[in-house]
């Protein structure tokens, strides 16, 4: 069977790269200043930063889901079926939207909650292609990424807390502490929201406790699929590509010693960019299909 692979641009996935892996990358929309923008198709990542930065109000939005079944109807013309790849439910409600939106296809399509975001969540979408050629249907293919999807860990390091009070994900009061004695909060995705980590007063001591976590993790947790060949680990960042770029330096040492280096490193994507803000860095660790 012919399946197409859909995905959100929370994958950071480009428009460009989704034409060479032959997959479609629908675009998460944005509200600045109470206009309507759309990731990587009138809206860039410098343009992004360059508005949030001179403090526009930006906000996310879940894509129309009439236009998402325009895609899915034009694709089940060449297609059979269609398997859809959003962002982790923990962090959206399009994914339940979509799902409940697909039943209206007769079983063509089927949405994965496979409860990731950005590089883990682009490694899915590599997954489903893998299978999707190996020529498993949309089921198997789903269930491939439902039984793996929390064998994934992100650790986030923000520069700052000033977009977590926007978001009134802390109390002013809380930002304003954290902003006088120089705290960086470290917050992890384990398959669901954002949640704390642990917090540091430098950047140093922040991604010696992260590499800390992923070292331990792939001793422990992933021990299994670390033997087997079946981890990778990718980094992410929000507008200060240098920043990650040294990090990933000091990453790859640590991981010699297991094998491993660090195969990605791409933009966070903006619908959790405008979250944390710029200059976080991540680092991210997931199975993979082989």
């Amino acid at each position: 069977m012919k399946v197409a692979i859909v995905t959100d641009s929370n994958s950071g996935i480009t428009q460009s790269q989704a034409k060479e892996l032959g997959i479609t990358v629908v675009p998460m929309p944005f509200l600045i200043d109470e206009e309507e923008y759309f990731e990587d198709i009138n809206l860039t990542q410098e343009q992004f930063y360059e508005k949030l930065l001179a403090g526009a109000n930006v906000s996310t939005s879940q894509p129309n889901i009439f236009s998402l079944g325009e895609l899915w109807t034009e694709l089940l013309k060449t297609h059979d079926e269609i398997v859809y790849i959003p962002m982790s439910s923990g962090l959206s409600g399009s994914c339940e939207t979509a799902t409940n939106f697909a039943k209206n296809f007769n079983g063509k399509v089927e949405v994965v909650d496979n409860h990731r975001i950005s590089v883990t969540q682009r490694q899915s979408v590599l997954d489903a292609i893998a299978l999707a050629n190996e020529g498993k249907g949309a089921k198997e293919i789903k269930k491939y990424l439902l039984d793996t999807s929390m064998n994934a860990s992100i650790y986030i390091m923000l520069s700052t807390l000033k977009y977590l009070k926007k978001g009134g994900r802390i109390t002013p009061a809380a930002a304003l502490i954290g902003g006088m004695l120089k705290i960086k909060p470290v917050l992890t995705i384990q398959g669901e929201k954002l949640d704390k980590f642990c917090q540091v007063i430098s950047y140093d001591q922040g991604k010696k406790r992260m590499l800390d976590q992923i070292n331990k993790e792939l001793e422990t947790r992933f021990k299994k699929q670390l033997e087997e060949g079946r981890m990778k680990v990718m980094m992410a960042y929000t507008h200060d590509r240098a920043r990650c770029e040294q990090f990933e330096k000091e990453a790859n040492e640590m991981l010699k010693h297991h094998g491993l280096m660090i195969e990605v490193v791409d933009p966070l994507s903006l619908s959790v960019s405008c979250h944390i803000g710029d200059g976080a860095i991540a680092i991210a660790m997931c199975e993979y299909y082989k």
